[in-house]
């Protein structure tokens, strides 16, 4: 397969969106259509330090990622931080998502970050063999507090 990754284009958009629900179904999720609209005008603006990439192929987008930069108490330069990995279920197992985390990794390393870091639910064992393959699980246990 042929496979370009790339910086997430406004052209992106409809493919994007279908792919997003995709991810919010596998994860049980749901988020307004006014939360989906600004998280794709974060990725388009990258005002905020947010970005994205797009796996495409002959087929079109196929994969997302998203990440943002963010300062650290612990090193002068930041860290950067992959939200969000999915690739079409149709078209898993064929380094799509490895190709995705090597292009964040890539320019982590061009902007000096120290460190690139993500989680995943337990459950999701298809995207741990990727992960684990790549580097050990932190020691790290993450607690959340909502707070509305």
């Amino acid at each position: 397969m042929t496979l370009t990754i790339r910086a997430i284009e406004e052209k992106d958009k409809d493919q994007w969106l279908k792919l997003w629900a995709g991810y919010l179904e596998f994860y049980k999720s749901t988020i307004s259509s006014e939360q989906t609209e600004l998280t794709w005008k974060r990725l388009i603006n990258n005002e905020q330090k947010m970005f994205g990439f797009v796996a495409e192929s002959k087929e079109g987008v196929i994969g997302f990622t998203h990440c943002l930069f963010r300062p650290s108490t612990w090193t002068d330069t930041d860290y950067c931080y992959l939200e969000d990995l999915f690739v079409d279920p149709n078209i898993r197992g064929k380094g799509v998502g490895r190709a995705l985390m090597n292009k964040v990794v890539e320019l982590a390393k061009e902007k000096n970050s120290k460190r690139v870091y993500w989680t995943t639910q337990e459950f999701n064992k298809t995207a741990r063999v990727l992960y684990d393959s790549i580097t050990p699980v932190s020691e790290f246990v993450q607690y959340r507090l909502p707070l509305n």
